[in-house]
């Protein structure tokens, strides 16, 4: 770089530096006006004897909230729904879905072509008379008879019975439950690494002392493991209260194994099982990451599988009881800091460096990560418009305004537009003096694939980003947020979270398979804000099998790759048929929640609802529907199978 080029970038960048330290200034000098003022309110004796009739006010102000923040009236019933189906729902998935006496002698008598042995770990200490009895009858009732239990327990000489319960239990096996009584606990991390030492079995298992299995559960491990080869494998769970498994809390039902999703949270979890060969001489359990052990082991060993099975049943029940994980992170307040601790060394370990790490408002180990951007490669803003002035003013100025991310390029497609106005607008924006916005038009009948490839073609940057113009943005670092995901190797298109303008979620992550055409839908659709989300999932970046093409970001030369949007897709489902392109190469599609914009949907076309609107789209659909038939048969690897297609609120399929 010669020494003027130098010079200038370095003025460049001392000048924004001083326009945001100026604006951080005003900002201080605000704040301070403004906390001498309310320091004056709260001194007046007027204001202290209001209180009572404030507290009142106030709290009709918050059930007003509340009831905005459900969506209304209609929200509210909406919820209610939703509960009154959930619960409905929590009827298949207890004791009833045990199988029959004639199914579990049917599951009992199977011969598979390789009868593995399955060594379940089982850490012990101080555990409860009852709780200890519950969890061996949940291993000696399983209908799949090749298992070992493996106890280490280092209880002391108050709870000496729980020796005695293993001893009895140990006697009816029939050698199959191998129990020692340690000199000493060494915790979670130790109790069951020696629990390992005992274990004879190709695979291993893991059960907390409190927890109940389910009776098939390591029938359809092993029928996974003949069938697909698994060398790891998880079920869905569910926390549940007191002494029967039926009065369930929270039903967790997962993913399919999703590298991000496990990054940002444990959702794994229970009940793992796994090919021993995978430990690789290393420990199961690591003592620096006791509290956060299970997270840990899990990124160990899933980076060294080469087929995770998630089997789609709720099979795992976590006990809720005083003092238990499934109770309250509160409860063992140093698993935060060993989680953070397991994330970090397995970034490390991916070749990320400078990452950030931290929790969020779903739960403490429910984690935001923050990549390193590398360099500051140019962005392509592509935009499609024809008129709506507005529209794409209001686009534009957001990015010019609020953009914190400096190199990029916006480039319009313009396609038949018709009013002065726009024609006004066109001309303003290319008497900028900073070279940031090219129009380039497009000739012929609107064809959202098409007028973007022609967009794409006319870019300079390493990165393409798709953007609506009838989006507004709302996060200063909305770049940003894409880009760190977007640099990655494995990982294809990146989307943003979309609100319509009442501020509830336009998209969230698309899911194949799911709506009235069975083609694709947003899940958290029309959901607040503020929303947490299914599990917390509207607080952490994910894996997802697409994003909407209203803010995609790809490098450009993937995008060249595939081809670019597929023309044959002329206004609906080209973004999600681009996004599976991508997933054929075996690339990952990523949805951030950190990177915020409005998405005033339709409002440049209209709502493809009737006439000639409503044809296409059935023919675009019927299209999609045969050219990814393998897929949508498969189902959608980030949406559980358990969850009803008709809506996208994660409402469990209710059995008839």
């Amino acid at each position: 770089m010669k020494e003027t080029d130098f010079r200038e970038a370095y003025e460049k960048e001392h000048l924004k530096c001083a326009e945001l330290a100026g604006r951080i200034a005003d900002l201080e000098a605000k704040n301070e006006e403004l906390e001498w003022k309310l320091d004056r309110i709260k001194k007046n004796p007027l204001w202290k004897a209001s209180k009572p009739m404030r507290n009142c006010v106030h709290w009709a102000i918050r059930q007003k909230d509340r009831l905005k923040n459900c969506g209304g009236v209609k929200g509210v019933l909406h919820k209610v729904d939703y509960k009154k189906r959930e619960r409905e729902a929590m009827k298949q998935f207890g004791t009833d879905s045990f199988p029959s006496p004639e199914q579990a002698e049917k599951e009992r008598t199977t011969v598979f072509p390789d009868m593995v042995k399955i060594s379940i770990l089982v850490p012990l200490w101080n555990n409860q008379r009852e709780f200890q009895i519950a969890m061996m009858d949940s291993v000696m009732n399983q209908t799949y008879g090749n298992w070992e239990l493996c106890l280490a327990d280092g209880s002391d000489e108050e709870h000496s019975y729980i020796g005695d319960i293993c001893r009895e239990y140990a006697e009816r096996a029939g050698g199959r439950i191998v129990y020692k009584h340690l000199e000493k606990n060494g915790g979670i991390a130790g109790n069951t690494n020696a629990c390992l030492a005992m274990a004879t079995g190709e695979y291993i298992g893991l059960l907390d002392q409190d927890d109940i299995l389910h009776p098939s559960v390591l029938f359809e491990y092993v029928k996974a493991i003949n069938e697909q080869g698994a060398d790891y494998l998880y079920c869905d769970e569910t926390t549940f209260k007191g002494s029967d498994i039926n009065h369930m809390l929270t039903m967790h039902f997962k993913p399919d194994y999703a590298p991000d999703n496990l990054r940002a949270n444990n959702y794994i979890c229970h009940f793992s099982v796994f090919k021993r060969t995978l430990l690789d001489g290393s420990e199961l359990f690591r003592t620096q990451f006791d509290g956060s052990q299970d997270h840990d082991m899990i990124l160990r060993l899933t980076d060294n599988a080469k087929k995770i099975v998630h089997v789609p049943r709720l099979m795992y029940y976590w006990r809720c009881h005083s003092g238990s994980v499934a109770s309250g992170i509160e409860a063992k307040p140093y698993a935060i800091a060993a989680a953070k601790g397991a994330v970090a060394e397995h970034l490390r370990k991916h070749g990320y460096d400078h990452f950030k790490i931290e929790s969020t408002r779903a739960f403490e180990t429910i984690f935001r990560i923050r990549y390193e951007i590398i360099g500051t490669p140019m962005i392509s803003i592509v935009i499609a418009n024809k008129d709506h002035v507005e529209d794409l003013r209001r686009c534009v100025t957001s990015i010019l305004e609020k953009s914190t991310y400096d190199n990029y390029e916006i480039i319009i497609v313009e396609n038949n537009s018709t009013t002065d106005e726009i024609k006004k607008y066109y001309e303003e924006l290319q008497n900028r003096n900073d070279n940031k916005i090219t129009i380039v038009t497009y000739e012929g009948e609107f064809n959202y694939s098409a007028v973007n490839n022609l967009g794409v073609k006319h870019a300079e940057g390493d990165y393409i980003l798709l953007l609506n113009n009838d989006t507004e943005v709302i996060t200063v670092n909305w770049m940003e947020e894409l880009l760190m995901y977007a640099q990655r190797e494995d990982v294809g298109a990146v989307g943003a979270k979309l609100y319509y303008a009442d501020r509830t979620i336009q998209h969230a992550g698309v899911v194949i398979g799911l709506g009235a055409h069975r083609t694709a839908g947003h899940t958290h659709y029309k959901q607040h804000r503020q929303n947490l989300g299914y599990m917390g999932r509207l607080c952490y970046a994910q894996d997802v099998t697409a994003v909407t093409g209203a803010c995609l970001l790809v490098k450009k030369s993937l995008y060249e790759e595939v081809g670019g949007l597929d023309e044959g897709f002329a206004v609906s489902l080209n973004d999600v048929d681009f996004c599976l392109k991508l997933r054929e190469r075996g690339l990952l599609n990523v949805f951030t929640p950190f990177a915020e914009l409005f998405h005033y949907e339709s409002v440049s076309r209209g709502l493809d609802d009737s006439g000639e609107k409503a044809e296409r789209y059935n023919k675009e659909s019927e299209k999609f529907r045969e050219k990814w038939k393998e897929q949508l048969e498969a189902g959608d690897p980030y949406y559980n199978p358990n969850f009803s297609l008709d809506r996208s609120d994660f409402s469990l399929k209710i059995q008839q």
